[in-house]
């Protein structure tokens, strides 16, 4: 799975961070953050065969902030 570029994206973060890849973002005057990744082939039949998928936020201590996984583009401001 990679995250990718997408018209309405306002921000790239961990540009020129090689630990951990660019992260092409749209972030709207609420502070919303909202990302888009690409599956894989075999992710795809994964997500197929299992009906599952994982998800892991590295909080290091801090509050769990709301998060949401969907297949639907959400509306960008």
């Amino acid at each position: 799975m990679e995250p990718i570029e997408f018209p309405e994206q306002t921000t790239i973060y961990g540009k020129n961070q090689p630990q951990y890849g660019p992260l092409p973002a749209h972030v709207d005057c609420n502070g919303v953050v909202t990302c888009c990744w690409k599956l894989t082939e075999q992710e795809i039949h994964q997500i197929l065969d299992k009906g599952v998928i994982w998800h892991q936020v590295h909080t290091f201590g801090l509050a769990v902030q709301p998060q949401l996984l969907t297949t639907e583009k959400p509306e960008l401001e």
